[in-house]
């Protein structure tokens, strides 16, 4: 045997070894030495080279590669050196014998990018892709016996690029613009389907409670079984049966990813590109928020044509996390739409609610408006000068109330698209000019100027007089409501395209950041200064809507501090619209007329207005007569006439219209009481009452609250800021009246005397005027408790105190003998069973907690529970022993607690009265125990003084 000379295939790596020791005689190519020269020379070429490259020689197409291409064919080197390339690439060869072929044949050299091909390299038949160029090789005389390939490798790359895109197609076709789930999933495996290499069949189950629910699938052509056929719709996660169990969908639901094998004989469906059988499926949990709880399986088969490597899971965890998140847009999607169809709907049963209530209304107010004019106008009986104020009260208020009746009713139909403009050909000039007369007194009373500049326009406007005096009125209202110094300025121009009315003021301005929702219903610029906090919050809606109505647009400009302009555009081919015949309604101007009605009553004397006590009208005035109330209210109306009521009990009243005046009154001339309402401009009653309770000089100056804001949270928030006594509008002037009457005398009560002392003032007075306080005197008392033999006396009490007469003993648990509370602080009051007494109760504990600087928030966390205990103990005690309830206050080191007990049975409240968040409300401020028996219960709520929360 001859060998080859080893110097031919030196620096070839372990190809070019193996080539050496390869007994190249008993190939086609013969002996090396008997190679001819040029086969020599392309053997180095191939064998230097890093590149993957191929020779093929000879009519046998010997094979003769580097250790590039060693690694490109697998299993098949080293047996493919020196054989038949059509034997080691057989499977393949359909698609390379043209291309060697073409080079054979017309000495002309290929290059083909991303050649799909066969091939059985690793133990399956692999579906792969090279870029390959294909070379004449000629011998030493020319002539063409051979192929020079070379050809790199781009499987990853064609692969990779391919299940990209298919997870684009996911992310546009699962955008959540689809208006349901189950079309969101059909979106998806539609995108899915569309790439059947990579994924041969797909399947989306979603959890139904207790199940899994197939929404949607797709895969195999026709002819073929289909996946629907093979594949269960409803999968019971409960059921172990190894049919429920055929495609792990059970276990993918628990969040276990698990490979599916032996598919090919539940779903013999070809797949690849060559149509061979799938064997393995991934059953794959869809990730929801709730880790432990995925939203559903994706089941995705795997390609017989590619290995279920690294790069392949990696593959379908992002497409399982696409759909998880297609899905999951699409549920939120959903329930927005469904939120929002109910809001809509909401909505218009709100809208159709306040038509139907504001037409109900006409009615009484008729009933009222017509009686209360007869009696004004009545020359036959008129009316004395004090009725004639009351009912002139009655008919501007009336009046008032049926201009918002109207404006909801105007608004109502704009919404629910029923609104019509009943156009008339005006002089809108004119009709504006008239309007704006209508505001002159109201503007120049404020001590601004009016300024209307409203030439004739070139030809008539066809326009809803009605709902154009709405639009200047209301422009006109804001721009007085809002503008304290300078003046108001209304025009009417036009040019070849529009009509424009024009309402601009200096007044406080508006911030940029605000005015995109100017025209949003309900919506108010908080904190901003102006003449009154009254006002429904449509004005500017209803100008947007009524303009949008008759066929124009609302423009606004302004600048903080500078002032606003308002501009409503009407194109002149809105303005020249067909004229609605029949004749023109009544009432022109009645609109305007109403609006400055309401204005003035913003427009008072800034010091406010004093109204002297009236004459006792008793034999003798009690001995709160003289006492000095002070009134803050923005609406004029209602400080007139708390002004007549309280002047009427013989007590001085100065009235003011907001928070910031009433301050500086109390500064000037500190009151009795103060009486305040809540939503007031500049200050309101909530900051008033805080910044009183801040200030050590007014911290107990008795304060009632006035507001219209009815509920729970409203009386909360006014108590907890640390006002006296809340009361809800419309209120009965007598309870009123006994409210303020308690407060003074509380007030006036000297927290430093005796219990005597304390209730000298107060026991004339019935139940129903004032609570009875008994304040701490020297941090002594008489027991307010029976407390068993272990519990520790208040300071100053005998430890062996004996229970008050008629008092059961064992009534109550407030503290052990051991536990501290008391050394600070131990203080007792006795209160009338009545409604009133958590007023007194507040006011009390406050006065005695102020001098121990406890934490604000402590304190008023103890005075919100301490309420509502003193509310249920009155509320629900029955047939009590005694007509009182007792509180005690403790103070130890570190804690603070506070006891309440009555001596009746216990009882439930009507439904009607029960608020039913007392108890939540005291657990949320304290500790609180509750012991009951048939004496009495005791609500004892403790605190730990260094925990506000």
């Amino acid at each position: 045997m001859t060998r080859p000379r080893t110097d031919l295939f030196d620096g070839g790596g372990d190809t070019g070894r193996l080539m050496a020791e390869l007994n190249w005689a008993d190939t086609p190519l013969g002996a090396v030495s008997s190679w001819p020269q040029s086969l020599r020379a392309a053997v180095r070429v191939v064998l230097s080279s890093r590149y993957p490259m191929l020779l093929l020689w000879g009519d046998r197409l010997s094979q003769l590669y580097n250790d590039a291409y060693s690694a490109l064919i697998g299993d098949k080197h080293p047996a493919a050196l020196g054989d038949d390339v059509r034997v080691t690439l057989a499977e393949g060869w359909d698609v390379l014998a043209p291309l060697i072929q073409q080079a054979m044949e017309t000495g002309v050299a290929s290059w083909v990018p991303a050649l799909q091909l066969l091939l059985e390299r690793a133990g399956y038949r692999e579906e792969a892709y090279f870029s390959v160029s294909h070379a004449p090789a000629r011998d030493d005389d020319g002539r063409t016996v051979g192929v020079l390939t070379v050809c790199s490798e781009v499987t990853e790359q064609v692969v990779g690029e391919r299940r990209l895109r298919l997870l684009r197609d996911l992310s546009l076709r699962g955008d959540g613009r689809t208006v349901d789930v189950d079309a969101t999933c059909a979106r998806l495996i539609d995108a899915i389907g569309d790439h059947p290499l990579d994924v041969p069949f797909a399947a989306i189950y979603l959890r139904d409670g207790a199940v899994l629910r197939r929404t949607a699938c797709a895969g195999g052509d026709a002819g073929h079984p289909t996946v629907a056929e093979a594949l269960p719709d409803v999968v019971d996660l409960a059921d172990p049966s190894p049919a429920a169990r055929a495609w792990a969908l059970p276990d993918a639901a628990q969040g276990r990813p698990t490979d599916v094998t032996g598919v090919a004989d539940r779903l013999p469906l070809p797949a690849g590109p060559w149509g061979d059988a799938t064997h393995t499926a991934l059953a794959l949990p869809l990730p929801s928020a709730a880790e432990d709880q995925p939203l559903g399986v994706l089941l995705a088969g795997v390609s017989p044509n590619r290995e279920l490597d690294e790069a392949y899971r990696s593959f379908y965890q992002l497409l399982t996390q696409q759909v998880s998140m297609a899905v999951r847009n699409a549920k939120e999607y959903e329930q927005e739409r469904r939120r929002a169809e109910t809001l809509a709907e909401l909505d218009r049963v709100k809208t159709t609610f306040f038509t139907n209530v504001s037409h109900e209304f006409r009615t009484p107010l008729t009933l009222m408006l017509g009686p209360l004019a007869d009696a004004l106008a009545d020359t036959a009986a008129p009316l004395a000068p004090g009725q004639r104020e009351r009912v002139e009260t009655a008919w501007r208020n009336a009046t008032r109330l049926l201009t918002l009746v109207n404006s909801l009713l105007t608004f109502s139909s704009l919404e629910a698209g029923r609104a019509r403009s009943d156009a008339r050909e005006v002089d809108l000039a004119a009709l504006t000019a008239e309007l704006a007369s209508v505001f002159r007194a109201a503007v120049e009373r404020a001590g601004l100027a009016l300024e209307v500049d409203c030439p004739p326009l070139p030809r008539p406007v066809t326009v809803d007089p009605v709902n154009w005096e709405r639009i200047v009125t209301n422009l006109l209202s804001n721009a007085l409501k809002y503008t304290f110094i300078g003046r108001i300025r209304i025009a009417v121009d036009a040019d070849h395209d529009e009509v424009r009315l024009t309402v601009a003021d200096t007044g406080i301005g508006i911030a940029e950041a605000d005015l995109p929702k100017l025209f949003e219903r309900f919506h108010r610029v908080q904190g901003t200064r102006s003449r009154s906090h009254e006002g429904t919050g449509i004005g500017l809606a209803l100008v947007h809507e009524l303009t949008r109505l008759e066929g124009g647009e609302v423009r606004v400009t302004s600048q903080v501090g500078a002032g606003t302009a308002f501009t409503v555009a009407l194109p002149w081919s809105a303005a020249r619209r067909a004229v609605t015949t029949g004749p023109a309604p009544n009432g022109r101007g009645d609109v305007a007329r109403a609006a400055v009605s309401e204005a003035v009553g913003w427009l008072t004397d800034p010091a406010g207005s004093i109204a002297e006590p009236a004459a006792a009208p008793g034999p003798a005035a009690d001995e709160l007569a003289g006492a000095r109330i002070l009134v803050a209210d923005d609406n004029s109306d209602m400080r007139a006439y708390l002004s007549r009521l309280l002047a009427g009990q013989g007590w001085r009243v100065r009235s003011v219209t907001d928070g910031r005046q009433a301050l500086d009154a109390i500064h000037r001339d500190p009151p009795d009481l103060v009486l305040t309402d809540v939503m007031m401009p500049v200050l309101d009653g909530f900051d008033l009452v805080r910044r009183l309770r801040a200030d050590p000089a007014t911290r107990a100056l008795p304060v009632l609250v006035l507001s219209a804001r009815a509920g729970e949270e409203a009386s909360v928030v006014g108590l907890s800021l640390g006002a006296d006594d809340y009361l809800v509008k419309p209120f009965a002037a007598a309870e009123l009246i006994a409210r303020i009457r308690a407060a003074i005398r509380r007030a006036r009560t000297d927290p430093s005397g005796d219990a005597a002392t304390a209730r000298t003032a107060d026991d004339s007075l019935s139940a129903a005027d004032a609570p009875r306080s008994t304040r701490p005197a020297g941090a002594t008392a008489e027991p307010a408790y029976d407390e068993p033999a272990h519990a520790e006396p208040a300071r100053g009490e005998p430890a062996n105190a004996e229970p008050a007469d008629g008092e059961p003993a064992g009534g109550s648990v407030v503290g052990t003998a051991d536990d501290g509370l008391g050394d600070i602080l131990a203080a007792e009051w006795t209160y009338p069973s009545v409604p009133t007494s958590a007023a007194a109760m507040r006011q009390d504990v406050r006065l005695a907690l102020d001098e121990l600087d406890v934490h604000t928030d402590v304190l008023q966390d103890l005075l919100l529970a301490a309420s509502e205990a003193m509310n249920n103990a009155v509320e629900h005690a029955q047939r009590p022993s005694r007509p009182e309830v007792r509180v005690r206050l403790q103070v130890g080191a570190d804690r603070v607690r506070i006891s309440v007990r009555d001596f009746g049975t216990w009882r439930d409240r009507r439904p009607a009265m029960d608020r039913g968040r007392g108890a939540l409300l005291m657990n949320a401020y304290g500790d609180v125990r509750l012991v009951s028996t048939g004496e009495g219960t005791t609500v004892t709520i403790e605190r730990r003084l260094t925990d506000p929360a």
